[in-house]
């Protein structure tokens, strides 16, 4: 159940136009622009990116962030008993996803979350969702 509504991070399966705008938004804050921002509104453009990002290994990590807040990607990596470089490339996806943020604490990067909870929106097609199947 969600008691503060910003702390939920909002995900939709939503079409590259959707995420075109996100990384229009990110370069212009990149920039050093004031742009209005929903960071709690994250549009991923495909099943098959949602089912990457949102694989039960990536999902783990984002847990381990919540519960422990690890003080850096190495310390994350033994909470999940994980070799640090295969942490580092999953946490840098999320991070470019937008799913986590990664704070300079010294030498390491520290990987934070601002939200506690997730909610997927919308539908998804089971037409034109990938590659056609002959019938039998």
């Amino acid at each position: 159940m969600t008691q503060n509504n910003d702390s939920v991070l909002h995900i939709r399966i939503g079409s590259p136009a959707e995420r075109d705008g996100l990384e229009q938004t990110l370069a212009a804050i990149d920039a050093g622009e004031n742009v209005e921002q929903n960071p709690s509104r994250l549009v991923v453009e495909d099943l098959e990116t949602f089912q990457r990002l949102f694989r039960s290994t990536n999902l783990e990590l984002l847990q381990a962030i919540a519960e422990h807040e690890p003080e850096s990607i190495r310390a994350l990596a033994r909470l999940v008993d994980r070799h640090p470089p295969e942490v580092t490339d999953n946490v840098n996806e999320l991070a470019d996803y937008g799913l986590l943020e990664l704070e300079q604490q010294g030498r390491s990067k520290q990987p934070t979350l601002w939200y506690d909870e997730i909610e997927v929106e919308g539908d998804i097609s089971l037409r034109d969702a990938g590659p056609d199947i002959a019938p039998a």
